[in-house]
């Protein structure tokens, strides 16, 4: 399992029932926190919080159509952040 910084990238041809399947599992993934990724090349996972930028864009040109979904999102790190004492005057 890839736990640090890196990339995943896939792609391949498939039908309306395989893309639903893994957009199903991608929804699932999101909704218990954690997204994993794999290929025949390794696995990424990825961890989703409360707080997903979503971003839709489509176009279609000449016949051509194209649909884009990029969600983005901050990981909370594994090791708490320190803070110091807040003190106000």
């Amino acid at each position: 399992m890839q736990n640090g910084d890196g990339s995943f990238r896939h792609e391949s041809l498939q039908n309306q029932k395989s893309i639903k399947a893994l957009l199903d599992a991608i929804t699932k993934g999101i909704g218990k926190g954690e997204l994993a990724l794999s290929d025949d090349k390794g696995e990424f996972v990825l961890r989703p919080n409360d707080l997903i930028t979503l971003r839709i864009k489509a176009d279609r040109t000449d016949g051509a159509s194209r649909l884009d979904l990029r969600m983005t999102w901050t990981e909370a790190s594994d090791a708490p952040i320190e803070k110091g004492a807040l003190k106000i005057r």
